[in-house]
């Protein structure tokens, strides 16, 4: 009898599913009553959805289901009746044909809950699958819908499994296709359902936490997100949830408070807490950890936030001791969130100095360190160049752990992003007190900034002229730039114009240039250099269209060469 009776029941639903894709055809036929028809396609293309995952069932069927198919046939019935009646504009009066239409409605509406209470009751078997395939990359929209609509159905009907499956597929469908996200938007209660999934068990919750994460991707639409709610669901997710879900969830919250109003509710729900206890704790993976530092240091901007957790027992050294990871986004992240923390703070730069901050920062930038990478090391010079050089402790923090010695590797050795890092904290340093510019120019700067005086870039090649001209301000290093022929030879080639190099169409540059043949000029040794290089013509014609700085180099080149033919008619 079982088997007799589950063929009958398949026959029936195979009727009613038929029944319900007519009835939806014929619908978009009908001219009035538009508003109260749109109603009813909605919950027939539900019921659709929830009656096509039974085509699949291979057990016995149950009464309870059977009962509820002879109902929804005999309500398509009624209601295809009375769609002919509104094509045919055969009805007896509106307002009696809007009544019958908000019966037909209201009954489809319960027709689905009961088949959602049988889905939940573990009535059914779970060997169905999901009928409706994914519409190809060219479909209509209507089709993309419809099957967004098919998984919605299957998500408010079926079971966990089932729930679960259609989320799966939504996040597929988004991830492949923007578009999809967009429906989801525009389909009513569909981002509520997904935040309500958020506090469901755990499988359903790791899906919908991806979903919500794909929806935030897109800015227009955050503000969905948190007009359902989703801040406090997201929370509870990153306090109990499983891995997966814990990090779709923090990667949402990093996206949704890249606005820093919504920095109160995260902090209104616990979630800087929670948050701070993922950062302090060894059991979670790389990615959650420095997710969950970049949503802080979102947050911090907040003054009072940040008051809140730079209070709190060892915060800054659990922070200080996330720099010395082996994964890339901990690092980052959590330099750019001490970064952010100390910015404008004194107290909190000391509490940096005092846990060994600094330091950390320099073993980022150690040759032999390879776990830090290209990124690691911008973000770590970066910190070093905010930080370091507006306060006296910070700084003699720096040059106590051979920090020199790693900035001049990275000048020679690193690659160009990090060259360019490394330039820019260079020429910072080249700014300062004389004794600094002493060691820089003993520990060999000014050869590498020489290299850089002929880069592509022009940013590159001013910050490198800069920091030249500071370092052989000092009489001692000036006298050690001029004892290597080549360093003053290269500059006097970028200047010939008959060169072609790209230093010598620069006009800005050729100024900095300038300076810092002037500066050389104090030095005797230097003077002579240039004056007997041979560049002399080249210079003066320069002094024709380089204004002022440039005739003062040839008038005191001048004056060199006069004394020099004074001096060889004297001696003779």
């Amino acid at each position: 009898m079982g088997e007799e009776t589950c063929e009958e029941s398949k026959a029936s639903i195979e009727k009613a599913i038929e029944a319900i894709s007519s009835l939806i055809s014929l619908s978009h036929s009908i001219k009035s009553f538009n508003i109260k028809w749109q109603l009813i396609r909605t919950k027939l293309e539900e019921l659709y959805s929830g009656l096509s995952a039974l085509e699949n069932l291979n057990s016995g069927f149950d009464p309870s289901l059977a009962s509820l198919i002879s109902a929804i046939l005999i309500s398509l019935k009624d209601t295809y009746d009375l769609a002919t009646r509104c094509v045919n504009v055969s009805f007896s009066g509106k307002l009696l044909m809007q009544s019958d239409l908000d019966v037909m409605a209201g009954k489809f509406d319960r027709h689905t809950r009961n088949l959602s209470r049988i889905y939940s009751a573990g009535i059914l078997s779970h060997g169905f699958a999901i009928v409706v395939l994914k519409p190809n990359g060219n479909a209509c929209k209507d089709d993309m819908r419809f099957y967004i609509r098919d998984l919605l159905t299957r998500m408010k009907i079926g079971d966990l499994e089932m729930k679960k499956q259609a989320l799966v597929k939504l996040n597929e469908a988004m991830e492949e296709d923007d578009r999809y996200v967009k429906i989801v938007i525009e389909i009513s209660d569909m981002v509520n359902i997904l935040v309500g999934f958020l506090d469901s068990e755990m499988g359903v919750q790791e899906e919908s936490a991806k979903a919500v994460f794909f929806i935030s991707g897109f800015g227009s639409y955050r503000d969905v997100l948190i007009r359902s709610g989703v801040i406090g669901p997201l929370v509870r997710v990153l306090e109990n949830g499983n891995g997966v879900g814990r990090e779709a969830s923090a990667r949402c919250l990093m996206k949704l408070t890249e606005n820093s109003e919504n920095a109160w509710s995260v902090s209104a729900h616990g979630g800087v807490s929670a948050l701070l206890k993922i950062c302090s704790c060894n059991e979670f993976g790389g990615e959650l950890i420095g997710t969950s530092c970049g949503v802080l240091r979102n947050l911090v901007g907040v003054e009072e936030i940040k008051r809140y957790m730079i209070e709190e027992d060892d915060t800054v050294a659990n922070f200080i001791k996330l720099i010395g990871s082996k994964e890339e986004i901990v690092q980052v992240n959590s330099i750019d969130l001490l970064l952010s923390m100390c910015c404008k703070d004194e107290q909190t730069r000391e509490i940096l100095v005092r846990e060994g901050g600094i330091q950390e920062l320099v073993s980022v930038l150690s040759d032999p360190n390879s776990l830090s990478s290209s990124k690691s090391k911008e973000i770590a010079l970066r910190a070093i160049d905010n930080l370091c050089f507006g306060s006296a402790g910070c700084l003699n923090a720096l040059m106590s752990c051979k920090f020199l010695d790693h900035l001049l590797n990275l000048l020679r050795n690193g690659e160009i992003s990090v060259q360019e890092s490394a330039l820019k904290v260079t020429s910072r340093l080249c700014s300062l007190q004389e004794e600094i510019k002493r060691i820089m120019g003993d520990a060999g700067f000014m050869p590498e900034l020489v290299k850089f005086l002929d880069a592509k870039s022009l940013d590159v090649r001013e910050m490198a002229s800069v920091a030249l001209y500071c370092l052989i301000s000092v009489p001692r290093n000036r006298k050690k730039f001029a004892q290597d022929d080549f360093n003053i030879s290269y500059i006097l080639q970028l200047l010939d114009h008959e060169d072609g190099s790209n230093v010598s169409s620069d006009s800005g540059n050729t100024k900095f240039l300038i300076s810092i043949l002037m500066s050389l000029t104090s030095c005797n040794s230097a003077r002579r250099k240039i004056a007997t290089s041979g560049y002399l013509k080249s210079i003066e014609k320069l002094a024709e269209t380089e204004g002022s700085d440039a005739k003062k180099l040839v008038k005191k080149l001048s004056r060199n060469r006069f004394r020099s033919i004074l001096s060889g008619i004297w001696h003779s």
